[in-house]
């Protein structure tokens, strides 16, 4: 069904070609962008001969979309304005929204492949609506003109530019000076307003044949495993021969599988970081919320027994100035507490110890003992201690609890004994078993289940959350060090709260503890493309005159980093706990950014000024939101010129992408940066994982390794999701209080993670259908391991039926001995299928069945 319909399109395609002759020499080309979907569709053409009869291109395909700020409230295109320079250059300006001063400009030579827009600000109060433009010849510049609402007075505004870039002064314009050249017409039977060219045929021909090529790629990318059943029906059990040629080998890199961790879906407070009280430091705020829950406030988790005015929060004389919130109880009898509901309850085990820990301190004179207790959903206590005497001054109070009983939902509660006022302040609850048994460490089963990938390296703190929602927004890692009643916590872009208990030290120390090297990402001195706070994304950066302070940070982490003792931000890694140097040895700056002038200045002054200290530091650039379009394309750009090590590349695709792009880095130039393929997923509806998804990251995964050689690291995205708090689905690993459940394409990243190379060998798949359909749906990659020797063959089988095949290893020193077998099958739908490990005899040359739908895996061991 589907070949029927890839060959309807090259038909049409080749008919289209042949019709050229009676085609007119030009025609008139008309853009719009339509007000359907409060005008989020982007840029759409269409032509005509006769200014009569008009014919959308698509219909109302988008040509260019906006970029600017928020997704969902912003990203909007409002009266496009078309027009070509005097060097033949097209350019569209158009309106951003009602509200903003900006207008957005782009520009093009062909009318499809755009450069990076620009949003240049030219009303300090009034909006931007309707801009046109004209060429002044006797000036020899552009003339920008626009309508703007001004204490309630609609009035015309111009500014004048030669480039684009840069712009006069704005002041008041004539409504002579417009050219109010917007046209209406029906197109598709709709009225449509926009401007009209007469343009050559041959360029109405280039954006009929750019959308004919888009809707067959995009027909590519809806193919699914699912549809399988009508497309192979007729499909039997195919043989195959598979063998290698170990002339065509080459080295690759040994750092391919690695994870990302970003603080979404509660990763990190109530996730991975061990923490059991939430909101322990009463910092909660509704901005974390952006105000839209004003629950979410310094009381959140929190529960007073007593009167409700008797516990409020205080900011007078607090612990620190960047822990700035604390509790005052006013206890009118004995028995009277304070407790906290944990996240989604409290889990505790039997028999195991937790560590309590409260800053405290006696007001008016009070002093006293606090009872601590730990109870379950029915009201039993399961363990309960009594601290020492606070007094006048914070103090910290600790005690060890051991619980009785293992319960999912327990809570704590803090009963002074005594009657009068005190204050509270960092209350905690940490389980002693940790992983590694780290203090302030980690939980347990989801950091065993993130070591058991064997990832080479560990990217954090984030993605978004690294450059934040607007410039104060900014992940800064000096505020995640130190003492815990010193970090100074923030709102998460994924709006909740970073407590920033995870901090650099603690990521540090995990990526020491599984053997990763560590992989900090730093904004590069700009917020976040959809920033909604300070702005629109990218539209402005930090200072240029607090650049060098800037800079200036990102120098003492790798200061604190690899330091030694003796110097001012190693002796403080030191003082941690950690006086031995982390041997950094990536820095990522910036993270899906826009490539805006705003950006390469300040990306170029951080690349510098690492290179001149600390040129043993590999950098990652960026190269934008996604893996096509302007900003990728000047991003790979930027990174050329500036010869980068390494850029980071993200994308999520549905299953189709995947299956019909085997050669995506076969095609890359191995003389520019090398990549890092810093975020990827297989997505389909709904977002789930099942054996669709996890073989389609194992197809991908497969053509990846035979390109290690420009891929040097890759990362699934995102890590973890909490149930019942996710902002992002898929997620790798799922998991609750007292659970952790790990997808199918888990273990496809840790069937690649535990069994990689660094020696790639060419290997070739010959079927016995040789139908494109067929053979794109199955793939090989063999690698060598060094360490070992092994010799490592993954096999992929995409197809609803067996493959028998027969493998020729003569040219390779292969022990004729058992080799371990480890298979992941499934149907496409199955979501909880985990591999099975065997073995298998196998000697130079041996015999496989590839079962449907399956990832095999074969480690042999080399005769010497």
């Amino acid at each position: 069904m589907k070949n029927i319909i890839v060959v309807c399109t090259l038909i049409i395609a080749f008919l289209a070609k042949n019709v050229a002759a009676n085609e007119p020499d030009s025609a008139f080309l008309m853009s719009y962008a339509t007000v359907k979907n409060n005008g989020h569709n982007g840029l759409h053409y269409a032509w005509s001969v006769d200014q009569k009869n008009w014919h959308g291109i698509g219909p109302e395909f988008r040509f260019l979309f906006c970029d600017f700020g928020a997704w969902g409230s912003q990203k909007r295109m409002l009266t496009p304005f078309l027009f070509q320079d005097i060097e033949g250059t097209w350019h569209a300006i158009w309106s951003l929204n009602e509200q903003v001063g900006q207008f957005a400009h782009a520009e093009t030579n062909d009318l499809y492949i755009w450069q990076p827009q620009s949003y240049p600000e030219v009303m300090d109060e009034g909006n931007v609506m309707l801009p046109e433009v004209s060429y002044r010849a006797e000036e020899k510049d552009y003339l920008i003109t626009w309508l703007s609402e001004v204490n309630e007075t609609q009035k015309v505004y111009k500014t004048t530019t030669t480039d684009f870039k840069n712009y006069t002064p704005t002041v008041e314009g004539l409504e002579s000076e417009r050219l109010n050249a917007r046209k209406e017409v029906v197109i598709d039977g709709e009225k449509q307003l926009g401007t009209i060219f007469k343009v050559p045929w041959s360029l109405i021909d280039g954006l009929i044949q750019f959308n004919e090529q888009s809707k067959y790629r995009e027909m590519q990318r809806a193919e699914r495993l699912t549809d399988d059943a009508d497309r192979y029906a007729d499909l039997k059990t195919l043989s195959a021969e598979i063998s290698a040629d170990p002339n065509q080998s080459k080295a690759i890199s040994d750092m391919l599988i690695g994870i990302f961790f970003e603080d979404i879906n509660y990763a990190a407070d109530g996730g991975l970081y061990a923490e059991l009280i939430q909101n322990r430091g009463f910092e909660y705020t509704p901005a974390d919320r952006k105000f839209r829950d004003r629950s979410w406030n310094s009381k959140k988790a929190w529960s007073f027994t007593g009167n409700e005015e008797d516990f409020f929060i205080d900011t007078v004389g607090p612990i620190h100035t960047n822990q700035k919130h604390y509790a005052v109880l006013n206890i009118s009898e004995t028995g009277e507490a304070i407790q906290n509901e944990g996240f989604d309850g409290i889990a505790l085990k039997a028999n195991e110890k937790y560590d309590f820990s409260v800053f405290a301190k006696g007001l008016e004179g009070s002093n006293g003992t606090l009872l601590i207790r730990l109870f379950d959903e029915s009201g039993n206590v399961i363990a309960e201690g009594t601290t020492k005497k606070l007094n006048n001054d914070w103090k910290k109070l600790e005690l060890t609890l051991t619980a009785s009983e293992s319960t999912d939902k327990a809570s704590l509660q803090i009963i002074p004994q005594f009657a009068g006022k005190l204050a509270l302040d960092m209350v905690s609850l940490f389980p002693q078993q940790t992983f590694k048994n780290r203090k302030n460490g980690l939980r347990p089963d989801l950091a065993q289940a993130i070591a058991d990938l064997h990832p080479r390296f560990v990217r954090f703190p984030g993605g978004c959350v690294t450059h934040g929602d607007g410039l104060d927004n900014i992940y800064r890692w000096k505020n995640t060090i130190g003492p815990l009643e010193s970090r100074k916590p923030d709102r998460n872009i994924w709006n909740y709260h970073q407590s920033m208990g995870l901090g650099y030290f603690e990521y540090f120390q995990f990526c020491e503890d599984i053997g990763a090297e560590p992989l900090p990402v730093i904004a590069a001195g700009v917020p976040c493309q959809n920033s909604s706070t300070g702005g629109h994304g990218q539209q402005g950066g930090v200072a240029l005159c607090d650049m060098d302070q800037y800079v200036q940070d990102i120098l003492d982490l790798i200061e604190w980093a690899n330091g030694d003792i003796n110097s001012k931000w190693g002796k403080l890694r030191a003082e941690a706990g950690h006086p031995e140097p982390f041997n950094l040895k990536y820095v990522g700056i910036g993270n899906e950014d826009l490539i805006t002038d705003i950006f390469e200045e300040r990306f170029k002054l951080i690349y510098d000024a690492i290179r001149e200290k600390y040129p043993e530091i590999v950098v990652i650039g960026t190269v934008g939101p996604f893996s096509e379009g302007s900003d990728y394309r000047a991003g790979w750009e930027f990174a050329t010129e500036l010869q980068l090590p390494m850029v980071d590349e993200h994308y999520y695709q549905p299953p189709g992408w995947y299956i019909n792009n085997q050669d995506y880095y076969d095609r890359y130039d191995r003389s520019k940066s090398k990549v890092y393929l810093g975020e990827y997923a297989t997505h389909i509806p709904r977002r789930r994982l099942n054996m669709e998804t996890a073989l389609c990251d194992a197809l991908h995964l497969i053509n990846v390794e035979r390109n290690a050689d420009v891929v040097n690291m890759t990362s699934y995205a995102p890590l973890l999701a909490k149930f019942g708090h996710t902002q992002w689905n898929p997620d790798l690993i799922y998991f609750n209080n007292t659970n952790v459940f790990l997808t199918t394409d888990y273990y496809v990243q840790k069937l690649f993670g535990q069994n990689s190379g660094d020696e790639y060998i060419a290997s070739s798949i010959k079927l016995s259908d040789g139908n494109e359909q067929v053979t794109k749906r199955v793939g090989s990659s063999l690698v060598r391991d060094s360490k070992t020797g092994d010799f490592i063959l993954k096999l992929v089988n995409l197809l609803p039926v067996q493959i028998d095949a027969k493998i020729n290893f003569t040219e390779l020193p292969v022990a004729t001995e058992e080799a371990a077998l480890i298979i992941l099958q499934g149907e496409v739908t199955d979501e909880k299928a985990t591999p099975k490990t065997s073995s298998i005899s196998v000697s130079s040359e041996f015999e496989y069945k590839l079962p449907a739908y399956s990832l095999s895996l074969i480690r042999l061991n080399s005769d010497h």
